[in-house]
């Protein structure tokens, strides 16, 4: 991944297939069109000559898996639709909620 710094704008310029779906992720689950924006902030430190990664934590978005209040009928799988995780249920489970959503079932 290619990243360039002007001033206070960052680009993040993908350079493999896997990089574009894992930056599409990403953007998914950062940009919301009807409510507010989520923010990432960085965590720990990085030194690269320690460890050459760098963690991020987006606000906003619970790290414990929450669920609806909805229960499923019948034996089903779930998938959410912004970072394509997938859950299988069972009669009585709870819809789980995943990147600010709840999964919906796959058909």
């Amino acid at each position: 991944m290619k990243i360039t710094i002007d001033k206070n704008i960052i680009e993040f310029q993908p350079e493999n297939p896997q990089e574009t779906t894992d930056m599409e992720t990403l953007w998914r689950l950062l940009v919301d069109c009807v409510q507010d924006n989520k923010r990432i902030e960085p965590i720990g430190e990085f030194i690269p000559a320690k460890s050459n990664v760098a963690r991020f934590i987006i606000e906003g978005i619970s790290s414990k898996t929450e669920y609806t209040d909805d229960q499923v009928q019948e034996e089903c799988t779930v998938v959410c639709t912004t970072c394509n995780k997938y859950m299988h249920l069972k009669p009585g489970d709870n819809v789980p909620v995943c990147c600010g959503r709840a999964m919906e079932g796959v058909d």
